[in-house]
């Protein structure tokens, strides 16, 4: 059973940064692919960024590009997400997502597993 639990969201200022983790549990070790996705209200969900188990295949959406970094830790299967230079549209909930196998790992990877979310609120 796969679990996702995310942590460090919180209210920032403009300008700001903020990392974001996301802790794997029951993934499948050596080929997982994790990514973070964010969801405004009344907006449709984005995918934000995405990495594979050995951090080669790295995939960043082009709002986000330059500004965020996702990283793994694949000892401990933990996915961060710095995010710096935040602006208000980057306020939204974020969710960590991941699946156990996959022919290859990007934001248009098929996610089976989600986390609860944590929220980021920039002002």
């Amino acid at each position: 059973h796969v679990q996702l639990v995310e942590s460090g969201g919180g209210s920032v200022q403009e300008g700001g940064s903020r990392r974001l983790s996301c802790a794997a549990s029951g993934v499948t070790y050596g080929t997982y692919c994790m990514a973070w996705f964010r969801q405004a209200p009344g907006k449709e969900r984005e995918g934000v960024a995405s990495i594979d188990f050995y951090g080669d295949a790295i995939t960043y959406a082009d709002s986000v590009r330059g500004r965020f970094t996702i990283s793994i830790d694949n000892t401990k299967a933990i996915a961060y997400l710095q995010m710096s230079s935040l602006k208000p549209e980057d306020t939204a909930m974020y969710s960590c997502a991941a699946v156990s196998v996959a022919p290859r790992c990007g934001l248009d990877t098929h996610f089976n597993e989600w986390g609860q979310g944590t929220q980021v609120t920039v002002s």
